[in-house]
């Protein structure tokens, strides 16, 4: 009999080990078994309440880290180990795929204990010793822990499960991390390398088109294309380094062109359009032109827009679609431009006489040019005026455009005035009809009487 006493719980041991059925409880776990005496005030008793090499008593039944109900120690087994063994199988539950069925209780009287098992698993047993210390039956107690375990098997806490799901997720990110690294610093030296190559490949560009192009709009571009092509370049070889299948890259890019095509069209449409401005060089940094409703001098050209500062002082940022869609008007595109002045004179005066005053007048004026020569045209035949328009050239910046033309305003009208040439204002005739007339002649007279008397 003292032999059969001695073997039993070795024998436990090996069936839990092999996953023990419903019908047999863990010996390893609960170090428990039906010839342990249930009496607290026993030796055996006194040494499982009082052995705890940790100084805990009680240890906590977590799930999914949270504390679900307490176990004390056993004669053999102290509280926190045997917390973790229970701990250790249900995490060993819940991270399988397969959905857990209810907790059961099955209750050997004989050996006065209870076992706990989930999907033909177990979980823990419940021991007169456990009974004991809350003061209740092992039944009552091992159906009060089934139930509260599947409370919290069947409605998980939320914060917990994500927490959970986090740290699952950093320690896989960091085991990754890990087998990759020498991939990662050999991509982040590329990486470096590419960045001091593009650098000097950029510097490269822009010296060359400075040398051949003189257009700074031209410039931009080349050094921008190298700059981003040197980037394309390396981050295809840095990813090469990290493993990736460009098989794969170029099937996924295939897949999703449309829907990227579709997402990103106009973003697109700005930049190719800001491409083909900077190749046609349609106008130049410093231009003053005039694009849509906008017109200014132009502060900037970028890929994906442009930006004008208009006369008034405002900033106005223009997409290249927009830009590229509009009527553009260069008016600095030449050095010189053509304004006009217009000057009506009384039909009795000699035009050419005129036309020799206005041309004495206009030619003297600083910033007009001398070539090519004013023009004065004959340019209407007006109802009280012969209208004169004069044509001359000036710098075509719009300050000196605009202040010239109103020298040469004033030129022209100060001349023909000390010539005693008249330029009349406009000279309207009224008819009435004689039924008309007799009215307001009879409306005269009527009034006239009433002062009178």
């Amino acid at each position: 009999m003292l032999v059969i006493i001695l073997l039993l719980p070795g024998a436990g041991l090996q069936a839990q080990d092999e996953g023990a059925s419903p019908e047999e409880p863990p010996a390893q776990e609960e170090a428990a078994s039906p010839e342990l005496p249930a009496t607290p005030a026993s030796p055996a008793a006194s040494d499982a309440a009082d052995r705890a090499d940790d100084g805990l008593f009680f240890a906590d039944v977590l799930v999914r880290g949270q504390p679900v109900f307490q176990v004390g120690s056993l004669a053999n087994l102290s509280a926190s180990e045997r917390a973790q063994t229970i701990n250790r199988r249900i995490g060993g539950l819940l991270s399988q795929s397969q959905p857990l069925d209810n907790v059961t209780v099955q209750v050997d009287s004989d050996r006065q204990i209870a076992v706990l098992t989930v999907n033909n698993r177990v979980l823990m047993t419940v021991t007169q010793q456990d009974a004991t210390d809350f003061d209740t039956t092992v039944e009552a107690l091992a159906q009060q822990w089934a139930d509260r375990l599947n409370e919290v098997l069947d409605q998980p806490n939320l914060a917990i499960d994500v927490l959970q799901r986090l740290q699952g997720t950093a320690r896989q990110l960091v085991d990754d991390t890990i087998i990759l690294l020498p991939s990662l610093v050999g991509a982040i030296l590329l990486v470096g390398l590419t960045w001091i190559i593009a650098k000097g490949v950029r510097r490269v560009g822009l010296l060359w088109a400075e040398q051949t192009e003189g257009d700074r709009g031209t410039e931009i571009l080349i050094g921008r294309l190298c700059y981003g092509g040197v980037w394309v370049l390396g981050s295809v070889v840095a990813l090469g380094v990290l493993g990736l299948d460009f098989a794969t890259l170029l099937g996924t890019l295939g897949l999703t062109s449309v829907a990227i095509g579709f997402s990103l069209k106009d973003v697109l449409s700005n930049y190719i359009s800001g491409v083909i401005l900077l190749a046609a060089r349609p106008f130049r940094i410093s231009d003053q032109v005039v694009i849509g409703n906008f017109e200014g001098t132009v502060v900037q050209i970028q890929l994906r827009a442009t930006t004008m500062r208009t006369y008034d002082g405002r900033l106005v940022y223009i997409p290249n679609q927009q830009v590229f869609q509009s009527s553009v008007v260069n008016n600095t595109d030449s050095p010189v431009r053509r304004s006009a002045v217009m000057v009506g004179i009384d039909y009795d005066a000699d035009i050419s006489a005129a036309r020799q005053v206005i041309m004495k007048a206009v030619t003297p004026v600083k910033g007009v040019e001398p070539e090519p020569p004013p023009l004065i045209l004959v340019q209407k035949l007006a109802a009280s005026t012969v209208n004169l328009e004069v044509w001359f050239w000036v710098n075509s910046r719009r300050q000196s455009f605009l202040q010239v033309t109103s020298e040469v305003s004033q030129a022209i009208k100060e001349g023909l005035q000390s010539a005693g040439i008249e330029m009349p204002t406009e000279i309207y005739t009224l008819s009435f009809r004689q039924g008309a007339i007799d009215t307001i002649s009879a409306i005269v007279t009527e009034g006239e009487g009433k002062q009178e008397a």
